[in-house]
């Protein structure tokens, strides 16, 4: 594990930019080294101030998003295919210019359950417009990575195996995945199986339980989890992700269904999955010693 660190949606809502200093702050106050964000758009953002606060406080900064259905880069419309490649540039370039490491979230799709089925016609143009975005990113040395959610929340990319097809369809070396638990818990028949199957493609990784809530408190085996990634030789960031309704906006609780309190104190909720993670991955790291002496 390079850093830890932690979703914005924890601390904000992200409506504003006092919000987002103020997670920042406290995230590095409770010692994670990274603060993920939802989309900044820059003219309702300033993108410098973020950044100059960020680097004061040894914070990486992540941006993970989903598209509209009106920029589905998965659509047979080319002209929607055609907002979506052009919100992809837009959006590499935001974090490119707020000292951004990552873009990631659902990028080749809309962030939305379908009511149909695929088309072979848009995922060819989801391939093309996100090996269009890669380009943009590695020329902006901005790293790009695909997070394979659930069945709700998209209807192209459920599991680790449909990832790795996809990311090798693009033809990019500079496409990885983005795994998260959550998602995992839901979609996938071994999720520690599908890490060791993504191995060196995994380029991101959400903890998250399977409630939304507290990590331990659901029913996700992490311990098998970290086990599949010291096994890999996973060297990349972990960051906790988790959605209340106390206070995470309206338009995410209705994409992810967020319906109910998960929790009400952030504080709390952010030490205690620090640790949870700092503990159960040093243990998995002692396990693998163990299993590694002759």
């Amino acid at each position: 594990m390079r850093r830890l660190g932690i979703h914005s949606f924890v601390w904000t809502d992200g409506g504003t930019q006092e919000g987002l200093e103020d997670a920042m702050e406290k995230s590095a106050a409770c010692g994670f080294g990274i603060i993920e964000f939802a989309y900044l758009r820059p003219e309702k953002f300033d993108l410098e101030r973020l950044a100059k606060r960020a680097r004061a406080l040894d914070l990486d900064i992540v941006v993970t998003m989903g598209l509209p259905l009106s920029a589905d880069v998965s659509s047979e419309d080319l002209g929607v295919v055609r907002a979506g490649e052009a919100l992809l540039s837009d959006a590499v370039k935001a974090v490119r210019d707020i000292g951004g490491i990552r873009l990631g979230g659902i990028l080749y799709s809309a962030h939305t359950k379908y009511a149909r089925m695929p088309t072979e016609c848009g995922r060819k143009n989801s391939v093309a417009a996100i090996a269009k975005t890669a380009d943009i990113a590695k020329q902006s040395g901005v790293e790009l990575v695909l997070e394979i959610v659930n069945r709700f929340e998209t209807n192209l990319l459920n599991t680790t195996a449909q990832g790795l097809a996809f990311v090798r369809e693009t033809g990019s070396d500079h496409v990885r995945l983005h795994l998260d638990t959550f998602h995992m818990n839901i979609e996938e028949v071994d999720p520690a199986a599908s890490v060791r199957l993504a191995g060196d493609k995994i380029g991101y990784f959400h903890i998250g339980e399977s409630n939304r809530g507290y990590l331990g408190a659901g029913v996700v085996d992490f311990d098998r989890m970290f086990d599949a990634l010291v096994e890999i030789g996973y060297a990349r960031d972990i960051v906790f992700e988790s959605f209340s309704n106390a206070v995470v906006d309206e338009a995410l609780s209705l994409a992810c269904g967020i319906w109910r309190d998960t929790w009400t104190d952030n504080e709390a909720l952010a030490r205690h999955a620090k640790r949870f993670i700092e503990i159960r991955y040093e243990e998995a790291q002692r396990r693998r010693a163990t299993l590694a002496r002759p």
